[in-house]
């Protein structure tokens, strides 16, 4: 025993940002006062030129983003899991031992997303302060998803919910694993006093953005809400998307394709939130239906 906590970490790529993941690799090999398992998984990619001590992990083909870290973290151990996008990195050498340090803190806490910062100085997207009320980045607080390229969980909780939504290959798997861990009896928080580097990029606008985001949303509902909530949950968002895009018709038509294509279609792996989650959900300010 080493007497540190021992954190498993999966870090995903496809390749096609050498530069990107060998930044985040080196965020990773400078943290001190925690023992790493890392492996770096390749979608559809045979990672090379690895640092020593790296484990790497190659799939054949591209499973998708959700798949492809629940292969990583079967491989890796610990007491922690950390899931680290191969454009993020991590600035601080005390990261991961002042989030540990907040889970043991709070044993309520049952996943933990950081403040995410372009390193350059760009503004960053709204998107990533995950919740309605945006405020201060720098403000902590309970959230209902999360921006997936930087989270800490205990490796029993993230065991309890299932883990990553492998159905959904792309968009939404954040969402779901937060409200699952809300279903574990425990808090999804966002750390806005721990900061995480990605570069401030919009998603790529390309149809199947828009497509993947209606069909997953619709997934969303259908695996995890009370029967009752479902035409609720995506009637609202049905609703928002119509008003946020409304001048862009080519997006519009993505979307409803994808959105009946949800509905049409079986998301796989069922398990409903129980209506005690719902209810606290509702009393941390975020009931599930919007």
């Amino acid at each position: 025993m080493t007497g540190v906590p021992r954190v498993g970490v999966v870090s995903l790529s496809q390749g096609t940002r050498p530069a990107d993941l060998a930044r985040g690799l080196a965020s990773l090999a400078a943290q001190v006062d925690v023992e790493l398992d890392v492996i770096v998984v390749g979608n559809g990619w045979e990672p090379t030129g690895l640092p020593t001590g790296v484990r790497s992990l190659a799939l054949a083909e591209n499973l998708g983003i959700p798949a492809g870290r629940n292969r990583g973290a079967d491989l890796v151990g610990g007491d922690y899991i950390f899931f680290l996008d191969d454009d993020a990195s991590i600035p601080s050498p005390t990261f991961l031992a002042d989030a540990i340090a907040q889970l043991e803190k709070d044993p309520t806490i049952g996943l933990l997303q950081p403040r995410v910062v372009d390193p350059s100085g760009k503004e960053s997207p709204r998107r990533w302060v995950p919740r309605i009320r945006k405020g201060d980045p720098a403000r902590s607080s309970p959230v209902f998803s999360v921006w997936e390229g930087a989270t800490l969980l205990p490796r029993t909780v993230f065991d309890s919910t299932g883990g990553w939504a492998e159905p959904f290959f792309y968009a939404h798997e954040g969402i779901e694993l937060a409200w699952r861990v809300w279903d574990a009896g425990k808090r999804t928080w966002y750390a806005g006093d721990l900061v995480a580097h990605h570069p401030a990029i919009e998603p790529t606008r390309h149809e199947y953005y828009y497509r993947l985001n209606a069909r997953n949303r619709v997934w969303l509902a259908k695996r995890n809400l009370p029967w009752i909530l479902v035409p609720l949950y995506v009637g609202s968002w049905t609703g928002i998307q119509i008003l946020r895009w409304a001048r862009r018709p080519a997006a519009l038509r993505a979307w409803f394709g994808g959105w009946l294509e949800g509905w049409r279609t079986a998301p796989g792996g069922r398990r409903g939130i129980r209506w005690v989650t719902v209810w606290r959900m509702t009393l941390a300010g975020r009931p599930p239906l919007v």
